[in-house]
């Protein structure tokens, strides 16, 4: 697959930011990626927390009432990536690759497996044995999913292809699968747990740590010149806590 033959990223870490105020961001940078007036682009942060229902439209996966979901300071949105619904929330590392996908040789779903390697080589950095279940996108450790992926294809209107927009979510704090992942059906996957990379190691890393160590992957995955982590805002001590 050809992504690009410009071999600059931009890579941005932001510690909290609302769903609506990255989906606003997600569609301006889009924009300005097909019009080739700003690099193409990493966003690595957290949400408050939040589900997002995908292009499968299955509301019945959303568990919890709404009174419930006022109770818990959930936010719900119904977006324009593919998938069902799932969860974000802090300690999940959330990803958003921006990327101009050229028409030549284009492969959709290679570029999907593309995401899933970034994460199972990160994990196999810990010893993790990270992988694929073939009927469902994402990334497993046994039948338990620790990443979610849901993208769209944004159809390129100055040139042949496309811009990527969203992305995955990562799971790293301990207990996220119980924080958030109890109100929906994930993915409308019944049959499988969710689980986290502090779950499943005991080690404790923080988001901004894991975004750090994901990009050497991401770059040697997608072709990119290796690139640090560009901080957009102070990072709170407490942001992952």
């Amino acid at each position: 697959m050809t992504t690009t033959n410009v071999k600059i990223i931009e890579a941005q870490y932001i510690p909290m930011l609302g769903y609506a105020e990255a989906w606003d961001m997600q569609k301006a940078y889009v924009k300005q990626i097909d019009k080739e007036e700003r690099p193409q682009t990493l966003l690595l942060l957290q949400h408050p927390p939040t589900y997002t229902i995908g292009s499968q439209k299955h509301p019945e996966h959303l568990l919890y009432s709404e009174e419930e979901l006022a109770e818990r300071g959930i936010e719900v949105f119904q977006i324009d990536r593919g998938g069902d619904i799932t969860y974000h929330g802090p300690g999940q590392l959330v990803g958003y690759p921006l990327l101009y996908l050229d028409g030549i040789g284009l492969d959709l779903h290679g570029y999907l497996r593309q995401l899933e390697q970034v994460i199972i080589d990160w994990l196999a950095d810990y010893g993790i044995e990270g992988g694929r279940k073939s009927e469902y996108t994402g990334v497993w450790v046994g039948d338990e999913k620790i990443a979610a992926i849901g993208v769209k294809f944004n159809k390129a209107m100055t040139r042949r292809g496309f811009v990527t927009s969203h992305g995955f979510a990562l799971n790293v704090k301990s207990g996220i699968a119980q924080d958030g992942f109890r109100g929906i059906i994930p993915c409308g996957i019944q049959d499988y747990s969710v689980t986290s990379f502090a779950d499943l190691t005991g080690n404790h890393l923080t988001t901004q740590q894991v975004a750090k160590e994901l990009m050497p992957h991401f770059c040697r995955q997608f072709g990119f010149e290796n690139t640090d982590v560009k901080e957009l805002f102070e990072y709170p001590a407490n942001a992952d806590e």
